[in-house]
């Protein structure tokens, strides 16, 4: 899983950025009754092909449960043979199982094959919302300013 996020990260022009570790990873998402996320890892030939990284959030105006998919990423030399959407159709039926009215995720704007494919599947880019985010110190600053 490491591998894979760090060359997701490399895709994406932030190699620096993805500084996770499998120790991260084992107490998260493993080593927890109620694991935080869930990856579903797709192979070819017996080698690592793709990943699906995702986690269960909430609609409050639905009052039901929803998927974000943090990754979808899938090996550059093996894109192109369908797992990618296999990976995108298995979270949308763990979504189904779980009752969920949404499955959501983010797609940088310069990813153009990325936009076309996830289109192609249905998807539906919602161009009036923008990402918000606080990180590491900014965390704490805001929390402070309570």
């Amino acid at each position: 899983m490491v591998e894979l996020i760090r060359e997701l990260a490399e895709y994406e022009r932030e190699p620096d950025s993805a500084v996770v570790t499998e120790e991260d990873l084992l107490r998260d998402g493993f080593d927890t009754a109620t694991p935080l996320f869930e990856c579903l890892i797709a192979e070819w030939d017996s080698e690592p092909a793709g990943f699906a990284f995702f986690f269960t959030n909430y609609s409050t105006w639905h009052g039901r449960p929803g998927i974000h998919l943090e990754d979808l990423f899938v090996r550059a030399h093996l894109r192109r043979r369908g797992i990618g959407k296999s990976l995108l159709r298995a979270v949308a039926g763990k979504a189904a199982t779980k009752g969920c009215t949404r499955l959501n995720w983010h797609v940088l704007d310069w990813n153009q094959p990325a936009i076309e494919f996830y289109q192609h599947l249905g998807a539906k880019i919602l161009q009036d919302w923008r990402i918000c985010r606080v990180s590491h110190e900014g965390i704490a600053s805001l929390a402070e300013e309570s």
